[in-house]
């Protein structure tokens, strides 16, 4: 079905692999085009819970984008300066979908993420990277600079850490990465499937709508004020526990059992 990337699905996690290694995985128009109905088919199967996203081989991850095959600042012709223009451009279609996929999504970093490939990566909720991976912005290396990534970043990485990759453009260790928010977890590379597929299972284990909901509010209530933020979260707080996996969640825990979520 697609000709960049690789999708399959099993014990309710869809796995997406970025099926470029000879190009170091580099974003392509086609490859965000099928990544996206990728999301979107991941998103509408009630079969899967949680989402993997990796690269294909263990040179890199996604080397960011392809600059010979990318229309980031074309959109469909018209001036950059056209808010439909950047609206059809692949960056902004591909970063703005994340918030809405409805599902865990777990970044598994067995080769290096940089450009445009870290701000791929930071935009999962999790990231498992295996130790001997780098991070970078390099943009200014070449006299640019990560526009497009900084919106992701920014809200993973605090400024002074922010700063010190767009200015210096110097790769990081995934250990750096972790310190300073890039990063959840740093495994042995012979460890990391081991540890992406244990922590799969673990959150495709949970409820699918506490999952969903949950997700959904964090997203809704970002950048809003406090009072507005608890006015949110506690009517969704109230819409989850009249639902049936809140009460069937209460159920096993009396009588403790493990509980069997169906999603509703």
């Amino acid at each position: 079905m697609y000709e960049t990337i690789l999708y399959e699905t099993a014990d309710h996690v869809a796995r997406i692999t970025l099926n470029r290694p000879q190009a170091r995985n580099a974003l392509s128009d086609q490859m965000v085009d099928e990544l996206l109905d990728a999301f979107a088919r991941a998103r509408d199967d009630e079969e899967v819970r949680v989402i993997v996203l990796t690269g294909a081989g263990d040179r890199a991850f996604c080397a960011g984008a392809d600059l010979g095959g990318l229309g980031a600042a074309q959109g469909d012709g018209r001036p950059l300066a056209d808010p439909e223009a950047i609206r059809a451009s692949a960056p902004y279609r591909l970063f703005t979908a994340f918030p809405g996929l409805g599902k865990p999504i777990i970044a598994r970093l067995a080769g290096h993420a940089v450009a445009g490939g870290l701000g791929l990566a930071a935009a999962c909720d999790l990231v498992i990277a295996a130790e001997d991976v780098t991070l970078a912005t390099p943009e200014v290396n070449v006299g640019l600079w990560p526009m497009m990534i900084m919106a992701i970043v920014n809200r993973n990485v605090a400024p002074k850490h922010a700063f010190k990759l767009y200015y210096t453009g110097a790769r990081i260790s995934a250990a750096e990465g972790r310190d300073i928010g890039l990063v959840t977890e740093v495994v042995p590379r012979a460890d990391l499937d081991a540890r992406v597929d244990e922590l799969a299972r673990l959150i495709a284990a949970k409820s699918p709508l506490a999952l969903r909901r949950g997700r959904d509010a964090f997203f809704a209530v970002e950048g809003r004020p406090l009072e507005e933020q608890v006015a949110h979260l506690l009517g969704e707080l109230v819409e989850l526990a009249a639902g049936a996996d809140a009460k069937e969640g209460i159920a096993a825990f009396l009588e403790g059992r493990a509980p069997r979520f169906e999603g509703r």
